[in-house]
């Protein structure tokens, strides 16, 4: 079993509550290294991905490691600050010297490290959602969640399903909130869809009652759709109830967890949204070629944690596992020889969808990796 290690010290400590930690098996080992939003306002992303990161590299160690070594996972939490991620990125280059890096919970901090990673030659795999990560192609930067293009796709299908055309969006102005919006304006016209509000709201903002009115108020509205992650799309959530609007909800894959539910609460009930099969594992057909993975994974990590699943630690395990295989047919710990084995990854089957990534699609996902979701009675369900 892996030994772990916490410490904390220099720039980490002089960073607040940043801290990193290792885990070693043995001196021959293969460091490799995360960068993640471990404690602070996007804890609900960065501590399943640690905990993923942690308990597999620990199972990978105990089945006799890669190439004949032991892994090394170096974590630092930077708390989804941009500027402590880029000196994480920094520290695991020059100091750490890892070999690859699975990590950056937020658009924001991945954004900050891919200079860091792309000019040291690392091969780097987000764990964020935005599409700016992959789009333009970088050539050591690769991700795992759907984008919030995707996102947007998914959503606008859906309601071209229902015939529901006249949309308002209430987004966050983060960077996925931001990005989201942006895409989502970019694609309505392959969808026949008329954006007929546009609202936004801060991160800090606690009542978006205000945005919400306006858009209540806006002619014709169908639907309305939010772009967000953390604890803003509950508040729009909740508010949305307290205000009466009776038209349907989407959210994001960005509340793709339990949290979302018990934060809205009532409020929720209704709500769509797209996100991998990992959160209805046990309500896929045996027939599913995705439900072993999915399906294993929930009870792994459940056992190990003593917390629901959610999407984020599957985007972890799928980083994690991506990696893993490349360096196994790589047969190297030459960080451009892994890179170029990420980039072959073909027929991959991860908690997000089936993987084939090319030199032109460092993400390799399509549409049919997504599931649109409803919340009933607090649970999610399939949207037949």
């Amino acid at each position: 079993m892996a030994r772990f290690a916490k410490y904390l010290g220099g720039a980490a400590l002089l960073a607040g509550a940043a801290f990193a930690w290792t885990t070693t098996a043995s001196a021959d080992t293969i460091k490799i290294g995360a960068s993640l939003a471990v404690t602070g306002p996007a804890s609900f992303l960065g501590d399943p991905e640690a905990k993923t990161l942690e308990m597999y590299v620990a199972k990978i160690n105990e089945a006799g490691g890669v190439n004949g070594k032991q892994l090394e996972l170096v974590v630092y939490d930077d708390s989804a600050d941009a500027n402590k991620a880029r000196t994480f990125a920094t520290r695991l280059v020059e100091d750490d010297e890892v070999v690859a890096v699975v990590g950056g919970s937020t658009t924001g901090t991945t954004m900050a490290m891919i200079p860091v990673f792309e000019d040291a030659g690392i091969p780097f795999i987000s764990l964020a959602g935005a599409v700016v990560i992959i789009d333009p192609v970088k050539e050591f930067t690769f991700k795992t969640p759907h984008t919030d293009k995707m996102a947007c796709e998914k959503i606008f299908e859906d309601l071209k399903a229902r015939s529901l055309t006249k949309v308002g969006l209430i987004s966050g102005t983060g960077g996925f909130g931001k990005s989201m919006r942006e895409q989502c304006v970019s694609v309505t016209g392959d969808y026949g869809i008329e954006i007929v509000a546009d609202e936004t709201y801060g991160p800090g903002d606690s009542d978006m009652t205000p945005q919400l009115t306006n858009i209540k108020n806006a002619a014709g509205l169908q639907a309305v759709v939010n772009p967000g992650f953390g604890q803003g799309p509950a508040i729009v959530t909740r508010n949305y109830k307290q205000l009466g609007i009776e038209v349907p909800l989407y959210q994001s894959h960005g509340v793709a967890s339990k949290s979302f539910i018990e934060l809205a609460g009532d409020a929720a009930e209704g709500v769509r949204l797209p996100a991998s099969a990992l959160l209805v594992a046990d309500k896929l057909p045996d027939s599913d070629p995705q439900k072993a993975v999915v399906a294993g994974y929930k009870t792994a990590y459940e056992e190990a944690t003593g917390q629901p699943v959610s999407t984020f630690g599957g985007h972890a395990y799928d980083g994690l596992m991506i990696l893993v295989d490349a360096m196994k047919r790589a047969g190297s710990e030459d960080p451009k020889a892994i890179r170029d084995e990420i980039e072959k990854t073909t027929g991959f089957m991860g908690t997000a969808g089936v993987v084939n990534m090319t030199a032109d699609d460092h993400l390799g996902l399509d549409l049919t990796a997504f599931r649109m979701l409803e919340i009933k009675s607090g649970d999610w369900t399939l949207v037949e």
